[in-house]
């Protein structure tokens, strides 16, 4: 039977940016429903305080992700190696990982990547954190920005393509962070336990083999 031991994985600026990150999202997500399908979804009740909700959280949203840029880009200074996939990892470790979770993990196989405070990432974690946080969300909040319909901004706005061209991007690019908000969820239930990859968001700790 495998031993397991404790490692500190998670300092605290990450788990509050971490769960600030999730409420904005959800947030958004929210908002972002009803300005679309405000015939549809009416959460709020208003098109009028969706998009109000909508914009501020979104300003929260924007000063969250520089402040974890600002984070792991010149305070721990590892923004690279654990967030940008190394040769290694695109030659071998993605195809490692994509058996695990799709065969080996369903036969009780052990996860091929162990964790460690300097490589928190397998190579498919690290592919998905790369496009999400160092392309789709600077994108987002571009448009977004964008959207704001800001008068100094209206120059860049239609050099874009005009609003409607903004506002179906932005869109598109909304979906793609509410599917990976569910399958973030999912793959986080793969643990030894249901619940074993919440800890670490939780207390900083997480459990791993010994070996």
């Amino acid at each position: 039977m495998r031993r397991r031991e404790r490692v500190y994985l998670t300092p605290v600026p990450v788990r509050i940016w971490h769960w600030l990150n999730v409420l904005c999202i959800l947030a958004l997500c929210i908002t972002g429903a009803e300005i679309r399908f405000p015939a549809t979804v009416r959460v709020l009740g208003s098109y009028n305080a969706a998009v109000r909700l909508h914009n501020d959280v979104g300003v929260v949203f924007i000063c969250s992700y520089a402040l974890w840029f600002v984070y792991y880009a010149f305070i721990a200074r590892n923004l690279i190696r654990l967030y940008v996939p190394t040769a290694d990892d695109i030659r071998k470790g993605m195809l490692q990982q994509i058996l695990y979770y799709c065969y080996q993990y369903f036969k009780g196989e052990p996860n091929p990547f162990q964790v460690s405070p300097n490589h928190k990432f397998n190579a498919l974690q690290k592919t998905a954190y790369a496009a999400i946080m160092l392309v789709f969300t600077p994108l987002v909040t571009l448009t977004g920005v964008l959207l704001l319909d800001v008068v100094p901004l209206r120059t860049m706005v239609l050099a874009l393509g005009g609003m409607r061209f903004l506002i179906e991007v932005h869109w598109l690019l909304a979906c793609v962070f509410c599917a990976f908000l569910f399958t973030h969820v999912y793959l986080a239930t793969l643990g030894h336990t249901p619940f074993a990859y919440f800890r670490p968001m939780l207390n900083g700790w997480e459990d791993v083999n010994d070996d």
